[in-house]
């Protein structure tokens, strides 16, 4: 990727799009129709786009920056990246922008420069910069020990609202609406624990679920107390697993975990979005070290999170894994080299080895909903009205979750296996397996199904 000429496929440049909406409309950017200007060296790629006003859209992409690639637009887009970037990526990647190392537009060497002045800045902060006071360490320990009376008092009441609903009977929570849920959910947001806060918004959505709710629903009080449990006996708890109660209560905490450096392939990379936040998660895999790692980043207000990273490509860098149980969420760290292509694939698993996966998994976070497994040889059927992943070495099948059937990828996976058997990347749980990237029998570049 940092030569001329190796380009990203199109899956991977649409696998860095923030939402659907934005995909559609980059790949409707993508033919050389709206462009003009556009070049492209070793460093960039760039391009104007005609839009509805009466100057085009500067749009100009990093694509070998280490820390993964960096986006310039003047369109007022929100987005990141915006749909005139990846309409400009998917052109470069399908060879239609011509290579003009002699002729960088002024605006491009702005940007450039621009770019380039801000690291300096950076650098010299963390070199020469005044380094803050020290803190201290018995003020952290009051407001630790304050927080943690908060939540406990929380937990408390929680546990007391959970009592009083099975003593009424579970048929009251749907007469109560969704107001008692929301009630409740911000008593948890005052008590400073937002992971209970979370869980108790979506007990609220289960009564309104269709056929039976009512098991659904004790099982996620079942799990909410026993969360609450586990908070309030965390003392007797074994590290691990206490570590894990406090980040499903939500407790901030930082990796903590040596660096290690691996070439990471990026398996997999979506968003979960609501009002308040959009979560976007990023999986990786290490080609050397076989250890599978989560990456996590946040954009509030409806805005796309800044970090986004080419399905299908290695990165070499280092990661450093968080506390808890399971360790498999990570931070990224230092960054060697940009994401380069790479040969290498997780190994494959049956369907019957990735559902003892999870069940192996619960015994370290109960309150798992799915690990991330590697099928090895699988082809997606019908199952009546549903569909499912057939083991083909094996008499088993793993059905796929309700939010899976759902997606168009569904039927972009039928129709890269066309009854033949490949291998699938996803997340396997309690309620099935959801499909995130495929190779076509086993070999060739990862298609993103999300």
């Amino acid at each position: 990727m940092t030569q001329q000429g190796v380009r990203w496929t199109a899956d991977q440049v649409l696998a860095l799009a923030p939402d659907a909406a934005s995909r559609s409309a980059g790949g409707r950017l993508g033919v050389a129709g709206p462009w003009s200007g556009t070049g492209t060296d070793e460093g960039a790629v760039w391009g104007l786009c005609k839009g509805s006003g009466s100057e085009p859209y500067r749009t100009v992409v990093d694509v070998t920056d280490a820390s993964g690639p960096a986006f310039g637009c003047s369109c007022p887009s929100r987005g990141f990246p915006c749909k005139h970037a990846l309409g400009l990526l998917l052109l470069w990647s399908g060879g239609e922008v011509p290579a003009a190392p002699d002729r960088v537009p002024d605006w491009v060497g702005e940007w450039q420069a621009e770019r380039a002045e801000r690291a300096a800045r950076h650098g010299t902060a963390e070199e020469g910069g005044s380094a803050p006071g020290p803190a201290d360490p018995e003020a952290a320990r009051r407001r630790a020990a304050r927080r943690a009376a908060r939540i406990t008092a929380g937990a408390t009441e929680l546990e007391q609202r959970l009592a009083d609903l099975l003593r009424a009977g579970l048929a009251t929570a749907e007469q109560a609406g969704y107001g008692l849920w929301e009630e409740t959910a911000a008593r948890m947001v005052d008590a400073q624990a937002p992971g209970l806060a979370s869980r108790v918004r979506e007990l609220g959505a289960i009564p309104a679920s269709g056929p039976g709710w009512p098991v659904r629903l004790l099982e996620e009080c079942a799990l909410l107390h026993l969360l609450d449990q586990g908070w309030l006996r965390r003392d007797r708890l074994p590290d691990g697993l206490a570590a894990t109660v406090r980040s499903r209560v939500g407790l901030p905490s930082s990796a903590d975990g040596p660096p290690v450096r691996d070439h990471w392939l990026v398996l997999a990379q979506y968003d979960l979005a609501d009002p308040r936040l959009t979560t976007r998660r990023i999986w990786l895999y290490g080609t050397e070290t076989h250890r599978t790692a989560l990456l996590l980043s946040y954009g509030a207000g409806g805005r796309a999170p800044d970090l986004a990273l080419p399905v299908g490509l290695a990165l070499d860098a280092e990661v450093s894994a968080y506390p808890g149980a399971g360790r498999l969420r990570a931070a990224l760290g230092e960054r060697f080299a940009p994401p380069r292509p790479t040969s290498a694939r997780p190994p494959g698993v049956t369907t019957s080895q990735a559902a003892a996966r999870y069940g192996e998994a619960l015994r370290d976070d109960p309150w798992l909903d799915a690990v991330p497994v590697t099928l090895g040889r699988v082809v997606p059927t019908p199952d009546g009205d549903s569909w499912q992943l057939a083991d083909a070495d094996e008499d088993m099948a793993l059905p796929l979750t309700p939010a899976a059937r759902s997606r168009p990828g569904l039927w972009r996976l039928v129709a890269l296996s066309g009854g033949a058997p490949l291998t699938v990347f996803g997340e396997c749980g309690h309620q099935g397996f959801t499909p995130l990237t495929a190779w076509p029998r086993g070999e060739g570049d990862v298609v993103p199904l999300h």
